[in-house]
């Protein structure tokens, strides 16, 4: 089995078999670098919350293992549709993440200041998964300018941040990490 072509040594690609190839470096194939770039570290993510097996309050109780290979098959449908390919994001999925979002934010204390990242290894990584979502997002936003992404991609991304957010402060809560706030 070959693991590569050698298609793409002179800096252009092909999306879906395309004919046209197109630049490495143009604004598609940086959001879909951006992407997959989030999806590695959700799977970075997802490893050590599996190792400290750590669940989600209920009513949702499922694992947030989990829910971050949940988030990166997302992700692969979000980058398939940015590529071409007529199947894409679920319909709903946003609804579900804003609920879920809102039950664990239920479960933490008020914020009122920065979070400075850290406390638990797995809050410290959820934090940089959370920033890597960002340039995720602001990556999509710039092929957007260019061309037409469905906004629901946008707004996914958008509130995958914020649960990886919530996520991170999750897991200081649960491990009894007091997290420092930044002061001016």
């Amino acid at each position: 089995m070959v693991f590569y072509t050698g298609h793409g040594d002179k800096g252009r690609t092909t999306l879906f078999g395309r004919a046209k190839k197109i630049s490495k470096s143009s604004p598609k194939i940086e959001a879909l670098g951006a992407l997959d770039e989030l999806v590695s570290f959700l799977g970075l993510c997802k490893v050590k919350a599996a190792d400290l097996e750590v669940q989600l309050p209920s009513p949702s109780g499922d694992s947030v293992s989990n829910l971050l290979n949940g988030a990166q098959n997302d992700l692969f449908a979000i980058q398939a549709e940015m590529a071409g390919a007529e199947k894409g994001l679920k319909k709903g999925r946003i609804k579900e993440m804003e609920k879920l979002i809102e039950e664990i934010g239920k479960k933490l204390p008020k914020i009122k200041n920065f979070v400075v990242p850290g406390g638990s290894e797995l809050s410290a990584l959820l934090d940089c998964a959370r920033a890597v979502a960002r340039r995720a997002e602001r990556s999509a936003v710039a092929l957007g300018n260019k061309e037409k992404v469905r906004p629901d991609i946008l707004a996914y991304l958008n509130r995958l941040s914020s649960l990886l957010f919530v996520l991170a402060r999750l897991s200081n809560k649960n491990r009894g990490i007091k997290e420092l706030l930044w002061n001016l």
